[in-house]
């Protein structure tokens, strides 16, 4: 794996992330375009979208052609670098990270009222946080294959935060990894950023996204 740069990641890296992370939500396979990769997600908020490893003409070319909503630009560059290469039209959202894990997590007992649970389908594991045995407070999903180990949705809910229980779930979900040797990738928002740098990730590249807008105010698409 590289250092931390805006010259993007190997083609290897994010292709491993990607495939991993169409697994854990059910959607098709990466495939090789323009430079890139393309994913037909063909969701509510997502018709398609495109993951560059750096910057590339074929995602230059896209940015000129397209011109509707709901297809996603995305690249391991800094937001203002990707923001250079659109047309106005586009939207760049606020800067996302390309991470790798660093280590186990510390597995710390759960505040009292909590309880854990994991389950695995496949190649795809679910760990869920309930409080008081009612309510999801905290959440999160892994999927695995022999190239990578990634997470995906980790989330808090926010009557909940500050308790350690995104922490509890990366540990669940480190706990029911089976290769040893399979690298942990996410994509961090730059609130999530705090809580895994805290966990020992290491950022390998700044990470962005561009959409045109249905609407004002519609949401970043990890």
């Amino acid at each position: 794996m590289q250092t931390p740069t805006d010259h993007g990641l190997g083609r290897e890296t994010v292709h491993a992330w990607l495939s991993a992370r169409s697994i854990a939500r059910g959607l098709p396979q990466p495939c090789p375009d323009r430079g890139g990769y393309r994913v037909d997600t063909n969701a509510e908020r997502e018709v398609v979208r495109w993951v560059f490893p750096a910057p590339a003409p074929g995602l230059v070319q896209l940015g000129n052609e397209i011109v509707e909503p709901l297809h996603f630009l995305k690249c391991c560059c800094a937001a203002e670098r990707l923001r250079a290469l659109l047309p106005a039209r586009w939207h760049v959202d606020g800067q996302s990270w390309f991470m790798q894990g660093g280590g186990p997590h510390d597995q710390r007992p759960l505040p009292a009222g909590y309880s854990l649970e994991t389950v695995r389908d496949g190649a795809v594991i679910a760990v869920r946080v309930m409080s008081d045995g009612a309510n999801v407070a905290a959440s999160g999903f892994a999927a695995e294959t022999a190239d990578a180990f990634i997470y995906d949705r980790i989330q808090t809910a926010p009557d909940h935060r500050r308790r350690g229980l995104g922490q509890a779930v990366m540990a669940a979900l480190q706990r029911a990894k089976s290769s040893r040797d399979a690298p942990e990738l996410l994509v961090a928002s730059s609130d999530g950023r705090a809580l895994y740098t805290r966990l020992g990730w290491r950022i390998l590249s700044p990470y962005s996204t561009a959409s045109i807008r249905e609407r004002p105010g519609a949401g970043l698409v990890l």
